[in-house]
């Protein structure tokens, strides 16, 4: 008796914290008949309530009438009269200004995420998206094709379309598509260049989230393709100590004298490969003599790079060998194994340095990583000959203590022959 007395206490505590709940925010977000029609409509009108629960703007309170307007209380067609706002579908022309309302009030979003910018319609606006649809094309990229309808989810989740593993496939849905893009006389394969390059491998396989995607280099809302003379600043935000390197060398020059793109000439773009020191040979991977002639003085220079390199790459490999050798004996190598990477480092700078493509600042960097390799090989060497005069120290004690033993058998056998018979 005592049991249903509590329960029905307990109950009776709990609807009486619905009711005070509902005359706050949560029992407004509760009641949408919105969703009582859109969850049993078939796409695309269907919005279920679980992806209206999932969407970013839900979660932060906002309703169905935040952007279409109506009044999701009622429960009859007043719901959706003008007299209480109701706008019903939007356009795809008033896309960027509806969502731009909010997103671009500081004050307004500043209660939400303060973090947030608020430009993002302005940048649309200079993008090239921005520009052709204030021409009138209509078939260029809006909020919706990139972060979607319903259900909106935000950038740190992995399941939303802007998060950077997604990215790339969000803008091969029009850029990919050659029927879709056919007319803007632009390439359609940058998704399958880049899903080959280096790029998309520390990105997509190795899970580095800063590593490049579309956005990183064409930006987002203020999406552009960088003009040829600032693919070089668009590289640089990464590759500091290239571009650093580039600017000594005679190829910039060269490059802005005839209206090349800086990097790209000899990376590509969407395409860039992992960066070998067969670039510098003359097999089917090498850049340099697509534009200079064989035996040139640039080819001798090139050459000479070449052979520093694998010298150096060469050496590095040998001394970690031996120092592999000697660790496996259990022999103190651990400092010459420090060394080691700064070894690496030095032929890391030197690939690098060959952009500023002066041979003796290149030499510079394989001078010092040789003399770091052949201290550390000669640390491993004098290691192993440690190790065997330890082991023929061995083997000679062990030999040393059986011939002992054999000898005291021997003698405790002679002792016993000798012994007189009871």
């Amino acid at each position: 008796m005592d049991t249903w007395q509590n329960k029905g206490i307990s109950n009776a505590r709990f609807w009486l914290l619905a009711l005070l709940l509902c005359g706050g925010r949560a029992c407004a977000q509760a009641q949408n008949t919105c969703l009582d029609c859109h969850g049993a409509l078939d796409p695309p009108l269907q919005v279920t309530e679980q992806q209206f629960t999932s969407d970013i703007h839900a979660q932060q309170g906002l309703t169905c009438a935040s952007c279409h307007g109506g009044d999701p209380s009622k429960t009859d067609m007043e719901a959706m009269s003008k007299a209480v706002g109701f706008r019903g579908k939007i356009e795809r022309k008033d896309v960027p200004e509806l969502c731009g309302r909010c997103h671009s009030d500081a004050a307004f979003m500043r209660q939400y995420n303060p973090s947030l910018r608020t430009d993002q319609l302005a940048q649309y606006k200079a993008s090239v998206h921005g520009k052709l649809f204030a021409r009138g094309d209509s078939k260029v990229a809006v909020c919706i094709d990139c972060h979607g309808v319903h259900g909106l989810r935000p950038a740190s989740d992995s399941r939303s379309k802007v998060h950077p593993l997604n990215i790339a496939r969000t803008c091969a849905r029009c850029h990919a598509d050659s029927a879709y893009m056919k007319g803007y006389s632009i390439p359609t394969d940058q998704f399958a260049k880049y899903g080959a390059s280096v790029h998309h491998d520390a990105l997509a396989v190795g899970g580095d989230l800063s590593a490049p995607t579309c956005s990183t280099c064409h930006g987002n809302h203020g999406a552009a393709p960088p003009g040829v003379d600032t693919v070089q600043n668009v590289c640089s935000k990464c590759h500091v100590f290239q571009d650093q390197m580039f600017e000594k060398s005679t190829h910039k020059v060269a490059f802005q004298s005839a209206g090349l793109p800086g990097c790209v000439v000899c990376h590509s773009n969407h395409g860039i490969t992992h960066p070998t020191d067969e670039k510098l040979g003359a097999g089917p991977q090498a850049v340099c003599m697509q534009c200079h002639t064989p035996g040139d003085v640039c080819d001798q220079q090139r050459a000479a790079m070449l052979n520093g390199l694998k010298q150096l790459d060469d050496a590095v490999r040998a001394a970690d060998q031996v120092l592999g050798v000697a660790e496996s004996s259990g022999m103190e190598v651990s400092q010459a194994r420090l060394d080691q990477d700064q070894a690496r480092d030095a032929l890391t700078k030197a690939r690098v340095t060959i952009h500023s493509f002066r041979t003796e600042l290149v030499e510079q960097d394989i001078q010092e990583g040789l003399k770091l390799a052949a201290k550390n090989w000669q640390a491993g060497r004098a290691a192993l000959a440690e190790r065997d005069y330890r082991r023929k120290g061995l083997g000679l004690a062990l030999v040393f203590i059986f011939m002992t033993v054999l000898g005291m058998v021997l003698y405790i056998r002679q002792i016993e022959r000798d012994a007189p018979k009871s």
